[in-house]
């Protein structure tokens, strides 16, 4: 019977390394391009919606790659992809200093997206699945709060742009990525059978030798590949991801030039782009800890009511009265953060773990569709109307959608009996 382990579990520092390396290549890669928009446009005359192009191009590839790390971490494990992730990121940033061409800017973004996608997204969120079980919520919401502080960066990037230029701070970040976190990286461990652990710290009776699979104590119902994509459930967790997604790929990525067009600083404006994804701390780690108690289902779905209120509060700003931008700052940011950790641990719960890394591959690849069309949706509605309330608008309606769509997922009892039933009449 397994027994309780005094010293700290090392799945938790695990989490902590995890955590680090999320905060600086999300906080770079994906919450700092905003920054980036208008320098980079300032200095080539591109529009916008052709410059937001290469952030849906990163996103396009991260889907299409997604499917691979995962199934790639599972057969390899996840220190070998971290490592090799961070170094496609370094290359990929000291790249991006010396672009003189849009079409450049593009074959960029695909390096760095590879690199982004072996060392962010399905490999994190498979580790902390394969060493957490009973406490995965709160253990994935506490790695993707990395993410979010990850947003600290972006008046710290838009310093070191205004300071230094947009090449010179590319290759900044660059050197800081090489000197400390590929260091970081080779400390992760794919799971916690080789130390004599199954997840959340018991100790196994039969240690495995193999850091890839799973103890044959783990007695989580797994459900295979095939079968899953075969399933109502994975298709609206999937399509529950697109939409999340494609909100806040949107807001991430134009919030500072609206804020600019409505009259509001390049610093102020950086400041409250970073507030987003603090903001977001709380819904991660708040929703990761009721996700743990109550229904995950329900617990998404009211991230994605938040998620539509803040879209409407965000168009109100200019009309209304700057102190409405706290309150969107609460509410999106709250609701923002939510799925994050909710849709992670709702695969881990529908799917278990033993093929873990490839169905949330699967999830984030189908997911990251919202990314590719967000950034340039919001991007041609304003170059065409000069204005990007009816792009608010319609991202509302979209969060209104997310409600509906994981409400009505069908419950863990009702998937695994349907599975276990096909289970038995094959």
């Amino acid at each position: 019977m397994p027994v309780k382990i005094k010293k700290v579990f090392y799945g938790w520092w695990i989490v902590a390394i995890l955590v680090l390396i999320s905060a600086y290549f999300v906080g770079i890669l994906f919450f700092s391009f905003t920054a980036l928009i208008e320098p980079i446009i300032a200095e080539f005359g591109w529009t916008y919606a052709q410059v937001s192009f290469a952030m849906s191009l990163r996103a396009m590839e991260m889907g299409l790659l997604a499917p691979v790390a995962g199934i790639l971490v599972d057969r390899f494990g996840s220190r070998k992809l971290l490592v090799s992730g961070i170094v496609l990121c370094v290359i990929g940033l000291f790249a991006l200093s010396r672009i003189n061409s849009l079409v450049q800017l593009y074959v960029v973004f695909f390096l760095v997206a590879s690199g982004a996608t072996a060392c962010t997204g399905v490999v994190p969120m498979t580790v902390v699945g394969n060493w957490f079980h009973k406490k995965v919520s709160v253990a994935t919401g506490i790695v993707v709060c990395g993410n979010a502080i990850g947003g600290l960066l972006v008046p710290v990037l838009t310093i070191a742009i205004d300071t230094l230029g947009w090449r010179m701070a590319m290759v900044a970040i660059a050197i800081v990525a090489a000197v400390l976190f590929l260091p970081l990286s080779f400390l992760v461990r794919h799971s916690p059978e080789q130390y004599g652990y199954v997840p959340d710290g018991a100790i196994d009776v039969e240690p495995v030798q193999d850091d890839n699979q799973p103890s044959i104590q783990d007695s989580d119902t797994s459900v295979s590949v095939k079968e899953s994509l075969k399933s109502r459930a994975f298709w609206q967790i999937s399509i529950t991801f697109i939409f999340h997604m494609l909100v806040t790929g949107a807001v991430v990525t134009h919030v500072m030039p609206y804020l600019h067009s409505i009259g509001i600083t390049r610093s102020t404006s950086s400041f409250i782009a970073s507030g987003i994804p603090l903001m977001t701390i709380v819904g991660r780690f708040g929703f990761g800890w009721f996700g743990d108690k109550f229904d995950k289902r329900l617990i998404t779905a009211l991230a994605f009511v938040l998620l539509a209120a803040g879209m409407v509060i965000f168009n109100y700003i200019n009309d209304t009265g700057m102190w409405l931008l706290v309150l969107f700052l609460i509410i999106f940011g709250i609701g923002y953060g939510g799925p994050v950790t909710m849709l992670p641990a709702l695969v881990r719960e529908y799917f278990g773990r033993i093929k873990l890394g490839t169905i949330i591959g699967l999830v984030l690849g189908v997911g990251t569709i919202g990314s590719l069309a967000g950034p340039p949706l919001a991007g041609w509605i304003f170059d065409s109307l000069n204005s990007y309330r009816p792009a608010w608008f319609i991202l509302a309606g979209v969060s209104v959608a997310g409600i509906l769509v994981i409400a009505t997922v069908p419950s863990v009892s009702t998937f695994k009996r349907k599975a276990a039933s096909i289970n038995q009449s094959i």
